[in-house]
């Protein structure tokens, strides 16, 4: 199999250097990015990911090292290849150990880098290939397996919508699983062979932004020294993300409206358009008909977005899905971090339903990881979720006696939803004595009419 080209981040604060190697590198058929500081450099890996990040590590404001550090800190996979003058190759090393894959030594030798890069594209396209036949040998890791009704009713419209052609906008708070939707779309779509490109429109600057998009001409402006393709053609015969669209400014929704009517690009600096065939995913966490009627979002933008819309509920509106989702995670953060698996004590359990969770599955990843780094017992405990805990005694409404109740009567309506409502199966599913679940499903008022349950 041919490796792929690798998506590029070029770092150095000579210019002179960095378009010689940008320039060099584009010719070969890789994507590259510039960055003149590790600052500017850490801008673009939020926006977008990276397959490698090729560095100087003497630079302005925090080095090549620290640069690294910080990305790993923020969940970056990108491949770090530092290059470092002959006479300090102790950075070098501080960068290996850092986590950097390789370094070179300034003056740079093309061979060299050449061969860098070959490795690099074949251990990533074996890990890619890795993942690929994971996914296809674990049909049962699909994130929307096993959870409530109302996430039910958004897997359905996804795999509804899938397969046509028209723009989504996808909404929901932040944290709530806004990118699996597009995930799921683009899996179940038939660009699913083609790629699928994700930007956060609102970590870059407009005019940096647009550069990315759109992509731009030799000559454009000061430092472009080679033409680039932007994201709509890159992502030709797949699909593009625009995660955070309610943030772009006025400039840029007449440029994504031409692209959206015309299915046609043109670069900037450019006098010819380029035709696209992209799918286009739109996601925010905004109100975007608030901001229209405020002046800051055009409606004609707005309606060519929501062809289709689908909304991720937040997750205070499904507490019975955190039993699954905590399990879900838990076993991937132990993975990750090389710890044994601990499961949720029925204590914990209840602090979590009772909890607001601003931040939503994100946070509960957060607090997730923490318990499981932090807590000393065979299992997590109330104690080891001190946010939660706190935030479930604050509530008055919401004692833990109360939280528990909610929590036991969104597992028994799960266990009768998958059981078809038998009660002999769910009852056997959950562990209880088919009389208790029969005196539960009274308590809770989940008779017949209301619960869709039968004898």
């Amino acid at each position: 199999m041919k490796p792929r080209p690798l998506d590029l981040v070029v770092v150095d604060d000579e210019p002179t250097q960095r378009t010689m190697l940008s320039g060099y590198l584009a010719e070969a058929g890789h994507p590259v990015r510039e960055a003149s500081s590790g600052e500017e450099a850490l801008r673009l890996l939020a926006a977008r990911p990276a397959d490698l990040v090729l560095t100087d590590l003497q630079l302005p404001g925090i080095d090549g090292v620290e640069m690294l550090r910080r990305a790993r800190a923020a969940g970056s996979q990108a491949d770090f290849l530092v290059m470092t003058a002959f006479g300090t190759i102790g950075n070098a090393v501080e960068a290996m150990r850092a986590g950097a894959y390789d370094y070179l030594t300034k003056p740079l030798r093309l061979d060299d880098l050449d061969q860098a890069l070959s490795r690099i594209a074949e251990r990533r396209a074996l890990v890619d290939e890795n993942r690929t036949l994971r996914r296809r040998l674990h049909e049962e890791e699909d994130e929307f397996a096993g959870l409530g009704a109302a996430m039910s009713d958004v897997r359905d419209l996804i795999d509804r919508v899938a397969p046509f052609e028209s723009t989504v906008l996808i909404r929901g708070e932040s944290g709530s699983g806004k990118e699996l939707v597009a995930d799921r779309l683009h899996r179940k779509s038939r660009r699913a062979q083609g790629p699928l490109l994700k930007i956060n429109c609102a970590a870059l600057a407009e005019t940096l932004l647009e550069a990315e998009l759109f992509g731009h001409e030799k000559g454009a402006f000061t430092g472009a020294e080679t033409a680039r393709r932007g994201l709509f053609e890159a992502a030709g015969g797949g699909t593009l993300l625009l995660d955070e669209i309610g943030d772009i400014g006025a400039a840029l929704q007449v440029r994504l409206l031409r692209v959206l009517q015309e299915r046609e690009v043109l670069r900037v600096g450019a006098r010819k358009a380029i035709p696209v065939d992209v799918r286009i995913l739109a996601a925010t966490h905004r109100d975007l008909e608030a901001r229209a009627a405020e002046g800051k979002f055009r409606e004609d933008l707005l309606y060519r977005l929501r062809v289709i819309e689908i909304s991720v509920p937040p997750l205070r509106e499904r507490p019975e899905d955190i039993p699954v989702l905590a399990d879900r995670l838990l076993r991937r953060l132990a993975a990750r971090n090389r710890l044994p698996p601990r499961p949720l004590g029925p204590r914990a359990l209840a602090a979590l339903a009772a909890y607001h969770f601003p931040g939503n599955v994100r946070e509960l990843e957060n607090l997730l990881e923490r318990a499981l780094i932090l807590s000393k017992g065979q299992e997590i405990d109330r104690i080891d979720l001190p946010r939660a805990a706190e935030a479930a005694d604050a509530g008055s409404a919401r004692t833990l006696d109360e939280a528990v109740e909610a929590l036991e009567r969104a597992w028994i309506q799960r266990a009768m939803r998958e059981c078809g409502g038998v009660r002999a199966r769910a009852a056997r599913q959950i562990g209880l004595p088919e009389r208790v679940l029969r005196y539960k499903l009274r308590k809770y008022g989940l008779d017949d009419k209301n619960a869709g349950l039968s004898t």
